[in-house]
């Protein structure tokens, strides 16, 4: 068990306590380990009705995987591979499963930055989740801005946002904010931080059959202060519509330059910071993903992510960014003119036979 991940029970409600703040709570492969072991013993366990998930700080939940575990694994060989690299992705993305289909309530309070790895531990299946968010809440999934693509299930619960709202942030790494995360699909109830203290005392006590039901009353009298429908993501959304559909990534950014409009030029720029290549395998990715099952996407992701390595486009983004920490990633390519077509299929070739991929036995 990690020393990172703190656990409790209380009114027969699993708590899973995240307390690395130094880093962010980023995860470790220790603490993979740990959610994991906890969620299976509470899973079959008829004493505990629900899972409750947050932090010991206020600034994350958790910032995703720990990247700087990433570059140090992953340089250590030439190829990029690495045993204990495998082993991460295989039990994270194991993990994700877990949560989207684990079959008691499971709440996450979703306090601070909630990134990556972050949102793959928080985003379990509408059935059985609750996502909260509060006004300190930085979401994202910004992992073109590291040379990778949206993986810990991200495929699957971008693909399903509205519209073309999970391809502008999957291409774009955009940080949202409650209201957005709300628009968006990927949060259910807003509390005030100042609330949290009297969240926690009412679950000690709650008789409530659902605890969920329990939670979205005591958030009923706050719905006031976020309007989802004031968001950025709303008041963009025809543009993001407009802008964000189809399978080329060329024709995105031509019709963003094209647009003057202040969203569309800022949304270019950000883009053209970020890795071509990986962009446009995220783009492959999510219209990919929009027709399988949560289990099919993890499967392709974990295929996808040994091509990261072994090209070592993300440890060229992880280098500038954590690293040396110049900011200055020397893309490959570093044009989306250089982008072939057969490159970004690459990223989506068998690496295993079916019947030997790490993620074969998950079902739904």
């Amino acid at each position: 068990m990690s020393e990172y991940v703190l656990t409790s029970v209380q009114n027969q409600i699993g708590y899973i306590q995240l307390d690395r703040p130094k880093a962010l709570n980023s995860l470790s492969l220790d603490m993979i380990r740990a959610i994991t072991a906890t969620l299976l013993d509470w899973r079959d366990d008829a004493s505990i009705r629900a899972v409750f998930l947050h932090s010991s700080s206020e600034k994350a939940l958790c910032a995703g995987g720990d990247i700087r575990f990433f570059y140090d694994v992953g340089t250590a060989t030439p190829t990029g591979d690495s045993a204990l690299l495998e082993d991460f992705f295989t039990e994270e993305y194991a993990l994700n499963h877990l949560i989207h289909f684990f079959p008691k309530p499971y709440i996450a309070l979703m306090n601070g930055v909630v990134m990556g790895g972050g949102m793959g531990i928080a985003q379990a299946s509408p059935e059985c989740n609750l996502r909260i968010v509060t006004e300190r809440t930085k979401m994202a999934m910004p992992e073109v801005n590291i040379g990778l693509f949206p993986d810990v299930g991200g495929g699957y619960f971008l693909s399903h946002t509205p519209g073309e709202i999970g391809t502008y942030l999957g291409l774009t790494g955009e940080i949202i904010g409650a209201a957005d995360a709300i628009y968006a699909g990927l949060a259910d109830v807003f509390i005030p931080t100042t609330e949290i203290p009297a969240l926690m005392q009412m679950l000690s006590t709650t008789n409530a059959a659902d605890v969920r039901d329990a939670i979205r009353e005591f958030a009923a009298s706050f719905a006031g202060q976020v309007h989802p429908e004031d968001s950025m993501l709303a008041k963009q959304r025809a543009l993001i519509d407009q802008h964000f559909t189809g399978h080329k990534l060329t024709d995105i950014c031509d019709r963003l330059e094209k647009d003057s409009a202040e969203f569309a030029q800022k949304s270019l720029a950000t883009m053209q910071k970020r890795s071509p290549l990986l962009m446009s395998v995220t783009l492959e990715q999510l219209r990919r993903s929009a027709s399988m099952s949560v289990s099919e996407c993890l499967r392709m992701e974990r295929t996808m992510v040994r091509h990261c390595f072994r090209h070592g486009e993300v440890l060229e983004g992880v280098r500038a960014l954590v690293v040396d920490k110049d900011n200055t990633p020397q893309w490959s390519p570093a044009t989306l003119s250089e982008v072939s077509t057969e490159l970004v299929q690459a990223f989506f070739a068998p690496v295993w036979p079916d019947y030997a991929h790490p993620l074969r036995h998950l079902i739904g």
